[in-house]
C-alpha cells in the first residue's frame, strides 16, 4: 500500500497492490473509501476523512476480506499566508486577522508572547496583539499538526496632545505648564516656538514643563517622542507692570 499515511482531511490517493483484487471494496478503519480504479492486481482509492492515528485498511471481494496494512492519519500542518494589519502599537490591543490553511484549534504567539484568540477557523484566526517592544517579531501559529509563522511590526504610538494648562504665560518665561494627552511618555523634547522647555515630570498622559522666555504672541508647543510629534498653542503675554 502506498503511501501508508495521509492527512486527517482525507483525499489522499492510495494504491493497493496484491492478487485477486478485482471487484473489491475498501475501507479505512471501517469508513468506506472511494475506488477510482480496480484490477486483479491493483486498486486505487481515495482515503476518507478520519481522526489522527493509525487504522486498518481492509479490502473485501467476493472471495473474502484481507488487510492491506495500516494507514496513518496525521493532522495537516498549518500554513500562514497573510496577516492584516501587519503592524500595530507597542501598547498591544491591535485586532489582527491571520489567514491560511489548517488553522483550526490553534494557539498564537507574537515574539513568544501569547495572543488572545477571538475567533478561529480552518482558514482564519482573529487575535489581539499583546504588548511588545518596537520592532519586527514572528507571529507563530501552533496546531496539533505543527507550526507556521508570519511577521508583525510593533511601532511606538504617536503622541497626542489634548490640553495645555495654562495656555498662556509671561514673555519672561518661568510658567509651570501641564500638557495632557496620550502616549506622552519618554518625551525627548518640548519646545515653545522652537525653544526648548525644561521637563519637570513626564508620564504617558501628562508632562509638566517650565516655559522658556518668548516674544509676545501665540507660539506652537511641540511635544516630541520616539513615536512622533504633537502640538498645541501657547500665548506669550507681556508681564504686568505694577
Amino acid at each position: 500500500m502506498s503511501p501508508a499515511s495521509g492527512t486527517t482531511e482525507g483525499g489522499t490517493a492510495v494504491t493497493i497492490t496484491g492478487t485477486n483484487l478485482g471487484g473489491a471494496s475498501v475501507s479505512f478503519g471501517g469508513a468506506a473509501a472511494k475506488v477510482s480504479a480496480d484490477s486483479g492486481t491493483q486498486i486505487t482509492v481515495t482515503s476518507p476523512a478520519a481522526s489522527a492515528g493509525r487504522v486498518t485498511v481492509t479490502v473485501t471481494t467476493a472471495g473474502g476480506s484481507v488487510s492491506a496494512g495500516t494507514f496513518t492519519y496525521a493532522t495537516p500542518a498549518p500554513a500562514v499566508t497573510g496577516l492584516s494589519p501587519s503592524s500595530g502599537t507597542t501598547a498591544g490591543g491591535t485586532a489582527v486577522t491571520i489567514t491560511g490553511t489548517n488553522l483550526g484549534g490553534a494557539t498564537v504567539s507574537f515574539g513568544g508572547a501569547a495572543a488572545k484568540i477571538a475567533a478561529d477557523s480552518g482558514t482564519q484566526i482573529t487575535v489581539t496583539s499583546p504588548p511588545g517592544s518596537a520592532g519586527a517579531v514572528s507571529v507563530t501559529v501552533t496546531t496539533p499538526g505543527g507550526t507556521s509563522s508570519g511577521n508583525f511590526t510593533y511601532v511606538i504610538p504617536a503622541p497626542a496632545v489634548s490640553a495645555i494648562s495654562p495656555s498662556s504665560g509671561s514673555t519672561q518665561g518661568g510658567t509651570t505648564v501641564t500638557i495632557s494627552g496620550t502616549n506622552l511618555a519618554g518625551a525627548t523634547s518640548v519646545t515653545f516656538g522652537g525653544v526648548a522647555a525644561k521637563i519637570a515630570a513626564d508620564s504617558g498622559t501628562q508632562i509638566t514643563v517650565t516655559s522658556p522666555p518668548g516674544t509676545a504672541g501665540t507660539v506652537t508647543v511641540t511635544v516630541t517622542t520616539a513615536g512622533g510629534t504633537a502640538s498645541a498653542s501657547f500665548a506669550y503675554t507681556p508681564p504686568v507692570i505694577n
